[in-house]
């Protein structure tokens, strides 16, 4: 009996993704375009009065206006991890040399950990992605390419060094006229670094594993995450979390891994 040939090889889930790398504080996609996310706060719309309303709308629409490219605006809704703050309630109940004190401090942390367990506490945010579609790119308003890229595995499109920089200049730039116009709505934006959006990316593809399961630190990981051409990109050890969120790191990773 003839065996099964095996000339076809299985395709993994990260092979039917568009994200390619994240590298400098940048999502680079697979057909070579570039995506910088950026984190807002929120206003309460509903407390203004009609005339701070008329206002807010006024400055959004005017914000708008002045885009020459196109962004998305995404809400996402996550489970409030409070894992570090009861963490550090202990550390500071099994310090405290009142008895009295460490005794309410117990009783604080188990009425927590009871709520914890009885109610799913959420937090939502608030981000801005904004793209760059380089020359090299594909037409973005090509609809039925795009919609074939998500039945079938896309192409990696190589950007080289150069080209490369120049984007990330251009983009960098979007990302700055973007935040200047949130300002003057009166929201706070603050451009996610490589960490950060390693972070993002791996509890939205992982949303299950993450509640379990950390993340790993960009700057803990020795061996390349990311192949291309078949040899492993090395990632640099990162700066610390004060220096990331001046100057986004120059780690190269996979955000849809868990840790190992």
């Amino acid at each position: 009996m003839a065996q099964p040939t095996t000339s076809t090889t299985n395709k993994s889930t990260q092979s039917s993704l568009i994200i390619n790398e994240i590298k400098d504080g940048i999502v680079i996609m697979k057909d070579g375009s570039l995506r910088s996310v950026i984190l807002t706060s929120a206003i309460n719309f509903d407390l203004m009065s009609e005339a701070e309303q008329n206002g807010a709308e006024m400055a959004f629409q005017g914000f708008l206006n002045s885009l020459h490219f196109p962004i998305q605006i995404v809400i996402k809704s996550r489970k409030i991890d409070l894992d570090n703050y009861i963490e550090k309630l202990k550390k500071s109940r099994d310090n405290q040399d009142n008895s009295l004190l460490a005794d309410l401090m117990e009783d604080y942390i188990a009425n927590v950990q009871s709520l914890i367990e009885e109610v799913n506490i959420m937090d939502k945010q608030f981000f801005v992605v904004i793209p760059y579609f380089p020359i090299t790119a594909p037409d973005k308003a090509n609809i039925v390419q795009s919609l074939t890229t998500i039945l079938k595995p896309a192409n990696v499109v190589s950007v080289n060094a150069g080209d490369f920089d120049n984007s990330k200049k251009e983009l960098r730039q979007r990302v700055q006229l973007v935040a200047n116009g949130l300002a003057q709505i009166g929201l706070r934006a603050i451009p996610l670094n490589t960490q950060e959006l390693i972070d993002l990316y791996y509890t939205s593809y992982n949303p299950d594993v993450a509640a379990q399961q950390k993340l790993i630190d960009a700057s803990q990981i020795q061996a390349g995450s990311v192949v291309r051409g078949g040899e492993p990109l090395q990632a640099p050890v990162a700066p610390s979390n004060a220096e990331q969120l001046a100057e986004p790191t120059d780690a190269v990773v996979n955000p849809l891994e868990g840790p190992k």
